[in-house]
């Protein structure tokens, strides 16, 4: 999942999550894939799908990277504005 959600591969990672892939698993960088999808992408549309979709199926929005830094802190400072507004509304 994480691989997929790095590269923006929405439909992707929406089959993977009907299949029950552990959503918040962290991996050596710890990093989620919803770190993933914010760090390594590009802001664009399949990039903000899958945010989304990860959001949606309830990512765990306060795991941060091995900094501390969460999705959200990150979405911020790359000025990724429809993801943040994506990962604020879902913590409201």
């Amino acid at each position: 999942m994480i691989a997929a959600a790095h590269l923006g591969h929405h439909e992707v990672v929406r089959r993977l999550i009907e299949a029950g892939a552990p959503l918040n698993h962290v991996n050596n960088l710890d990093w989620t894939a919803l770190i993933e999808a914010v760090v390594l992408g590009n802001g664009g549309p399949n990039h903000i799908r899958t945010v989304r979709t990860l959001v949606e199926a309830g990512a765990d929005l306060s795991i941060g990277d091995r900094n501390g830094v969460t999705p959200l802190q990150h979405a911020v400072s790359r000025g990724y504005v429809e993801i943040a507004e994506i990962i604020q509304g879902a913590t409201q």
